[in-house]
């Protein structure tokens, strides 16, 4: 049993920025000495998160109007109270959804269905520089 960690780097522009990573975490595995196994995604941090959607534009708009119902934008989140940074929403959001994700892999090729990606999901205020941890256990 072998055991791979790599980091990867991504821009968001915040407020719901969905990502598609698959093409990243490929390129990890690809790299990878490892041929078949596990990829563990984990986005550091406590507003985002890791899942996978059918990437179009029209499901991303779904998810994050379905998230604003679930979890308004507009209501008072007594996280603000402690540090001020308005992004109550965002942590909670972030818990709902988690922060990793275990997708298997054959041949170097992710076993994921046609019409499914990997995404980050930013949930927090600022744009910035997300890293995304990928594991890969296998042989």
């Amino acid at each position: 049993m072998a055991v791979e960690t790599k980091t990867i780097s991504v821009h968001s522009e915040g407020e719901m920025n969905v990502i598609d990573i698959t093409a990243k975490i490929d390129e990890v595995i690809r790299k990878s000495k490892i041929n078949e196994g596990i990829a563990t995604i984990f986005v550091p941090g406590s507003t985002a998160s890791v899942s996978t959607i059918e990437f179009e534009p029209n499901l991303v708009k779904d998810m994050k109007n379905a998230m604003e119902r679930l979890f308004p934008s507009d209501i008072k989140y007594n996280h603000h109270e402690t540090w001020g940074d308005d992004n109550g929403k965002s942590h909670v959001r972030a818990t709902t959804m988690g922060p990793s994700m275990t997708v298997p892999f054959k041949d170097k090729k992710l076993l994921l269905g046609t019409w499914q990606q990997i995404v980050l999901i930013d949930f927090d205020v600022p744009a910035r520089k997300r890293d995304i941890v990928v594991q890969l256990m296998g042989e």
